[in-house]
């Protein structure tokens, strides 16, 4: 089992209005929401100074496959947005499995009180930060990082 890897990573929950945004703490231990990015204009453009501002060493996209594990039009959007920020940042880019992670984020919200209208503006950087944390569970139990890395300006598979 390798060490697991120190650094600040980006959670991204890719959807078809926003584009989520979490990170970690420098340790990997934990995933915070950063912000809600529209994902008309340059979506890929921000992501990317975000990834300076916080000194990321990876970035982790959700793709989100059906429950039996199939892709759908989603999931080829996901792998598609992964593409062009690996073609824009000098960061490894991974697809990281994110079924549920809306669904657990709605619910997490929900628990807290929040009606889905009052939420609508936050759940995607809640979906970030599930999807994200997951990703470091994973990586701190197994010693690998979490799902394939994509190639810089990969098309969907």
């Amino acid at each position: 089992m390798t060490e697991f890897r120190r650094g600040i990573r980006l959670g991204i929950d890719v959807g078809r209005a926003r584009v989520g945004v979490a990170r970690s703490d420098p340790d990997g231990l934990l995933a915070f929401p950063v912000e809600t990015v529209p994902r008309k204009g340059e979506p890929v453009r921000r992501i990317v100074a975000l990834a300076a501002e916080y000194e990321v060493f990876e970035v982790l996209v959700g793709l989100p496959l059906n429950l039996r594990g199939e892709d759908t039009p989603s999931t080829t959007d996901a792998r598609r947005f992964a593409g062009e920020l690996a073609a824009a940042l000098d960061v490894p880019v991974r697809l990281v499995d994110e079924r549920l992670s809306t669904v657990s984020a709605q619910g997490a919200l929900r628990q807290a009180g929040r009606s889905q209208r009052d939420s609508r503006s936050i759940v995607d950087q809640v979906a970030a930060v599930v999807l994200l944390q997951q990703a470091l569970d994973v990586e701190r139990q197994s010693g690998v990082p979490a799902g394939p890395a994509v190639a810089p300006g990969q098309e969907p598979a």
